[in-house]
């Protein structure tokens, strides 16, 4: 091979490598990004102070979402355990909150919420717990989070229960991402504080058109 080839061959490697840094300067389309799972669909609940509270709240924010109910006695506080020590790990990041949905609306009225949230000694604006009407509170975990088997939707809502350990992690743009993670396995816990960090160093994409997030996954 002539040196007038390789040297061509080189310039050619130069300009190519430029025009992607060029491309991807900037962006983080050229990190290695965590998977995408669903995406937040419009919802209208209720918080803790009785306010609105929808998926616009959500945008701009890394948001950790999960299911309780104020009187469980099992799971919930282990899991809650788990999960102070994501909120004490990112509570004063402006751009993260925990969106906590109530499993037993019936019981959990807004006043019990603001009880339930003063016991555990939590900044409302940064952990929000939420309550409204069963049936959009459980095609919320089924079908946005991916909480619990979308078969269930078929039982009565009467005849329901979502008890779930689990938890999901939501981007500044609406998308569920990286993975579904069990709230009372610590090396789970710490996977989730790590990709909690990974995403607020992302930008939001999406957009709002009619209420609704503009980024319905491929």
């Amino acid at each position: 091979m002539s040196k007038k080839l390789i040297g061509y061959l080189l310039f050619f490697a130069v300009l190519v490598a430029a025009f992607y840094y060029f491309l991807f300067k900037g962006t983080d389309n050229w990190k290695v990004k965590l998977p995408q799972l669903s995406y937040v669909k419009p919802f209208m609940f209720r918080n803790q102070d009785g306010v609105p509270f929808t998926e616009k709240d959500m945008l701009g924010k890394v948001s950790v979402v999960e299911y309780f109910f104020t009187t469980c006695k099992g799971i919930c506080p282990k899991m809650h355990v788990g999960m102070k020590g994501v909120y004490d790990a990112y509570k004063d990041n402006p751009d993260f909150m925990i969106v906590a949905h109530t499993c037993d609306p019936e019981t959990d009225s807004v006043p019990r919420l603001k009880f339930y949230a003063d016991s555990m000694k939590i900044d409302t604006k940064k952990w929000v717990l939420l309550t409204g009407r069963k049936d959009s509170l459980y095609q919320m975990a089924r079908n946005s989070y991916l909480l619990d088997d979308p078969k269930n939707n078929f039982e009565k809502i009467e005849d329901q229960f979502i008890h779930t350990q689990f938890f999901a992690l939501v981007d500044k743009s609406g998308k569920v991402r990286a993975q579904i993670y069990d709230g009372l396995k610590a090396d789970e816990l710490e996977k989730l504080k790590k990709d909690i960090g990974i995403l607020l160093k992302e930008k939001a994409t999406g957009n709002f058109v009619n209420g609704i997030f503009t980024n319905n996954p491929n």
